[in-house]
């Protein structure tokens, strides 16, 4: 796999952040709509990224930010193993935050039915990218924008240190048994990841900030999963806030 080197944007606190990746948002959905005539991204989970899904949402009556939603595309990369109206849910936290306060056709989000069990639904998510993207089983979708976090043991998406889809070279999305957790996770897979437009990372506070340093600085190792996103042929962003970048 190239060797991608990654663009580092360092700011200085979570709003910032915050405000750095809802603009970056932006600015990636206007350019595929132009080009494209729409943009299709997936959203990350986790702690960090609510708070720009609430940004987006506000930008919203600001008409110089407004996005066409009709021609948005909302994927999940990845998804607990809970019904969608769980508080762990993904989807449930970007319907809070995003999805419920902007007027994007309801055929336009496309959620994990993570209610099932977890084998099928990563089954029938797999076949919704192959259908949607009109690829054939070998071939992998192109999204316009992955959005990733990073946990403080380096796993990214639903790909933990040790688990099992961390070999995956031919499936779009598993899912992925995380033993720490005794639980499954429905999650996309290194190769969607890598064939994204672009993928960005957003990284925020202290804990991080140990792992972060060995994922940008030691790119060569194999070590945390982090490591294994090195986009083909496209962007590869991190924005990290000063307390996250304290040892870069």
């Amino acid at each position: 796999m190239p060797s991608k080197t990654p663009e580092i944007k360092i700011v200085e606190d979570i709003t910032q952040l915050n405000r750095e990746a809802a603009n970056e948002f932006l600015r990636s959905a206007q350019a595929s709509i132009v080009s494209r005539g729409r943009f299709c991204v997936a959203l990350a989970g986790g702690s960090t990224p609510g708070g720009v899904y609430s940004l987006l949402a506000e930008d919203q009556s600001n008409p110089e930010k407004r996005l066409p939603w009709e021609k948005v595309f909302v994927f999940f990369g990845d998804e607990r193993h809970v019904p969608p109206d769980d508080p762990e849910s993904n989807y449930r936290m970007a319907k809070e935050s995003l999805l419920s306060k902007i007027p994007i056709p309801q055929q336009n989000v496309f959620r994990v039915a993570s209610e099932l069990d977890a084998n099928t639904a990563a089954s029938q998510y797999e076949q919704q990218l192959l259908n949607f993207f009109r690829v054939a089983r070998e071939e992998w979708p192109q999204f316009d924008l992955i959005m990733l976090g990073m946990g403080p043991d380096g796993h990214t998406a639903s790909l933990f240190p040790g688990s099992p889809a961390l070999e995956e070279t031919h499936r779009k999305v598993v899912a992925n048994w995380v033993e720490k957790f005794q639980s499954f996770r429905i999650t996309f897979t290194f190769p969607v990841l890598n064939h994204a437009a672009e993928v960005m990372f957003l990284v925020s506070g202290e804990g991080k900030a140990e792992v972060l340093k060995q994922v940008l600085r030691n790119p060569a190792k194999d070590v945390y999963p982090c490591q294994k996103v090195q986009p083909e042929a496209g962007r590869l962003l991190w924005i990290v806030d000063r307390a996250a970048a304290k040892l870069l």
